[in-house]
């Protein structure tokens, strides 16, 4: 079965979509759409049976996919999911879903009534670290889990001329740490501890440029008793070949054994009482974040195409939206906010 796929928006990320739709073989892309001209033809030269449009609505109607890559900016989604939702296309969407909650909500209502499939583009917990990390946690290596910490150091924050070479809107959002870049890790940490109970937050702006805060600590209360900590400051580096690829550092501890990350992509782990050693795995060092975009999308692929499960719908990715509200609302009221 081949999956006839149309990308709506050529900016800045969606070269790595457009990089993993180039390499799986059972997709065909059959549009590209972007109001900017330069952009929509460098995108189409990577895809010669692609037609190319200005608009994604017409795109939609003279390419009629099985699946729409919606990679614009939050602010266009809704308008988006509508249109492709009025004629039953499914779709993966970037994250934020939304600038805010409530149009989140509306925006996976929209395709929960017209029956069709959203799925959201979480990449990270595609990253291969998480999910060899959560591959050893299920085998044992770290006991019962006891504590998770990511410290986010990017390092990409700094000065007047912050994220505009890449994401210039990053400038403008009045929720930047959390809502754009946090919300990855409320995602892993879920994946990796099971359910977020409770939060407590402490945001800052450092950056006078930008709209929103770009540093914080959070601390989250789990299901099963454990505690996490996120701590994100994106004028701070880490040692790394590119501090963008992993983000930062990330430490699992339990009660047998620990597993670290590094910058470069290397797992250690250190059993209870023994010595820590290097964890060797095999991933490719390609794309964005050890080609985490190309899982990403396979996944959604195997769903369409053989009904593998889904673990990144609209709906249920709702709940990771609540959790960054509830740390919204911490750091607003300076209290610990139950979920």
């Amino acid at each position: 079965m081949t999956i006839a796929v149309a990308i709506a928006g050529c900016g800045y990320f969606s070269r790595f979509h457009q990089d993993a739709w180039s390499r799986i073989t059972d997709v065909r892309v059959v549009g590209i759409a972007d109001r900017d001209p330069q952009k929509r033809a460098a995108a189409a030269a990577l895809f010669p049976q692609a037609r190319a449009f200005a608009e994604a609505e017409v795109m939609l109607d003279e390419t009629r996919p099985d699946l729409i890559d919606i990679v614009t900016p939050p602010q266009t989604h809704l308008n988006l999911v509508r249109a492709a939702s009025r004629r039953k296309v499914a779709m993966i969407c970037q994250k934020p879903l939304a600038p805010a909650l409530p149009e989140a909500q509306e925006l996976v209502e929209t395709a929960e009534r017209a029956g069709a499939l959203l799925a959201v583009h979480e990449n990270f917990r595609f990253m291969p670290w998480f999910l060899e990390t959560a591959r050893l946690m299920t085998a044992g290596a770290v006991g019962t889990p006891l504590n998770i910490s990511f410290r986010l150091r990017p390092g990409d924050g700094q000065g007047p001329d912050a994220y505009l070479s890449r994401q210039p809107y990053f400038q403008t959002m009045p929720r930047f740490l959390i809502h754009e870049t946090g919300i990855h890790l409320i995602d892993v940490f879920r994946f990796l501890m099971g359910e977020i109970t409770g939060v407590f937050a402490r945001l800052r702006r450092i950056n006078p440029v930008i709209a929103g805060e770009d540093a914080g600590l959070v601390i989250f209360d789990f299901a099963s008793g454990a505690a996490g900590l996120f701590d994100g400051n994106r004028h701070v580096d880490h040692p790394a070949k590119d501090t963008r690829m992993t983000n930062g550092v990330l430490l699992v501890e339990g009660t047998q054994g620990v597993i670290r990350l590094d910058g470069f992509g290397r797992l250690f782990v250190r059993p209870r009482g023994g010595d820590e050693y290097e964890h060797a795995y095999d991933w490719e060092d390609r794309g964005y974040g050890g080609d985490c975009v190309y899982r990403q999308s396979r996944h959604i692929v195997d769903h369409l195409s053989t009904g593998a499960p889904l673990v990144n719908s609209g709906r249920d990715y709702l709940r990771n939206l609540d959790i960054e509200e509830a740390i919204y609302r911490s750091a607003a009221e300076g209290r610990f906010v139950s979920l």
